[in-house]
């Protein structure tokens, strides 16, 4: 049909967010939340304007979210010259791990309509186009 990309996109990440939201209810965490306790997961240190290079958000948003992180016991900033490391607590690891299994339940969910080599030229694409922007 003769709808453009960006409502397609929208669509896709707000069922993708409320998603998360819904199995992740119990934790308080909000959507934004999501994508910093993950990225410092998985890099195990990491600053804070690395952060926010990496997720592609401004440092004063991302500094806001880190607080609220490291008040729900989550994350740990270790000031280390000019800069904050950011480590992911034992309770961060677990919660990082169950946002990455959900994640993974998604990526299950959307492929049901597709064959692998359309989920893999979606993803492919998706890249693509991500890093043309970035």
């Amino acid at each position: 049909e003769d709808i453009p990309t960006s409502p397609l996109v929208s669509l896709l990440y707000r069922k993708q967010t409320s998603y998360l939201n819904q199995k992740l209810k119990d934790m308080d965490l909000s959507s934004g939340l999501y994508p910093l306790l993950v990225k410092t997961y998985r890099k195990g240190k990491i600053s804070q304007e690395e952060l926010a290079e990496e997720i592609h958000i401004n440092e004063s948003t991302v500094t806001r979210n880190l607080d609220k992180l490291e008040k729900k016991g989550l994350i740990t900033k270790t000031p280390e010259k000019r800069k904050k490391i950011i480590s992911v607590t034992d309770k961060g690891a677990e919660i990082a791990q169950k946002i990455m299994d959900y994640d993974e339940e998604w990526d299950d969910i959307i492929k049901k309509g597709l064959n692998d080599e359309e989920y893999e030229n979606f993803k492919i694409t998706l890249i693509k186009i991500c890093e043309d922007l970035v």
